[in-house]
């Protein structure tokens, strides 16, 4: 059967655009563009954006258009310390200005703790505060309720919690616990037990739920555990015994890595970091963070950071049960009779964990 003229200029039209070029050259940069976008968005490492912007001339041109860059995940921007450079710095930053929430926490978190440049570090992480990115509030509110980059008469707890609230109503757990300690010790708000205990149950109940999710898996142990027991009591309690902190934010990881071949630097200017492996966040100052007041040898820049440390290790290592309970009823009998407490008691799932000083 013969072929139309009509079928026959469309097929010579077609194999002249192939002899010119391949097809990718006609699709339009705007459908590309949206295309890396969601490649961006996605990418599980800083490697496969970087694959991507190397395959042509015209995947590099168009990775590093703006609305691709305001896209990138976590993990895209998730620079090493040992690989930290020039080149590290200029990229985050221009992904920064591009408007990308996550580019500005982690450039912001590096530039205040690692690089000590505060004031640039400080207003990186309110442009992405400002674009309500939990993390980013949680450690802003961090900054306040220690005085970091000051001196102690710096602290401003109520500004701490007014960026908590802000962060726990985004979903933060860290931020509800600490909100929930806060409200039940009136520190840096009007003290409302009812309140705080709250917002400390709702944080485990996020934690317990995150759990329950990642365990829903039939191949999962903690999953076969569960329907061996079938009993919600006893995977709670499972959950508070087993259960590993969740992966620190990229940011955390930068700078537990970055520390951790600068420990001598901290040593040398007397300076601790925070006990919970997963925040690494150092002190700005001789004395800055709160200490275990059962044992004094573990320090910590939040409350948060006291909770999640005490369930993953520092409980089995702290001092005996009776020792630091008689603690805190020391604590709240100061607090009832008018007595200045300056940190509130920790509670882990109803158990309560040393005070920090």
């Amino acid at each position: 059967m013969g072929i139309s003229g009509r079928g026959a200029d469309s097929g010579r039209k077609r194999t002249r655009t192939a002899e010119k070029g391949d097809l990718f050259d006609v699709l339009p940069d705007e459908l590309v563009v949206a295309v890396l976008c969601k490649l961006s968005a996605s990418a599980e490492s800083p490697a496969n954006l970087i694959a991507v912007l190397v395959v042509c001339k015209r995947f590099n041109r168009l990775g590093l258009d703006p609305v691709v860059l305001s896209r990138a995940s976590a993990e895209s921007l998730a620079v090493k310390a040992k690989s930290w450079s020039d080149f590290s710095h200029r990229f985050l930053k221009r992904c920064a200005d591009s408007g990308n929430r996550e580019a500005c926490y982690i450039l912001g978190m590096i530039r205040f703790y690692c690089l000590r440049n505060r004031r640039s570090g400080l207003s990186l992480m309110a442009q992405a505060a400002i674009r309500n990115h939990a993390p980013a509030l949680f450690s802003l509110a961090v900054i306040q309720f220690n005085g970091s980059g000051k001196s102690k008469i710096d602290k401003n707890p109520e500004a701490g919690v007014a960026l908590c609230a802000r962060a726990a109503s985004l979903g933060d757990v860290d931020a509800m616990r600490v909100l929930g300690h806060c409200l039940q010790d009136g520190y840096g708000v009007r003290r409302n037990l009812a309140e705080g205990r709250r917002f400390l149950l709702l944080a485990n109940a996020r934690e317990f739920a995150t759990f329950l999710h990642s365990s829903s898996s039939s191949s999962s142990p903690l999953r076969r555990h569960t329907n061996r027991c079938g009993s919600l009591l006893k995977d709670l309690d499972l959950w508070m015994r087993s259960t590993p902190p969740p992966e620190p934010h990229p940011a955390s990881r930068f700078m537990e890595e970055w520390f951790a071949s600068r420990s001598e630097v901290l040593k040398r200017e007397e300076l601790s970091l925070c006990f919970n492996s997963r925040c690494g966040r150092p002190e700005t100052r001789r004395h800055e963070f709160w200490l275990c007041s059962a044992c004094s040898l573990v320090k910590y820049c939040s409350r948060a950071c006291q909770a999640t440390h005490w369930r993953s290790s520092h409980k089995a290592e702290c001092e005996p049960f009776e020792q630091w309970l008689n603690v805190a009823a020391a604590a709240a009998a100061a607090a009832a009779g008018g007595g200045e407490v300056e940190a509130p008691v920790e509670g882990d799932a109803g158990r309560d964990v040393p005070i920090l000083d």
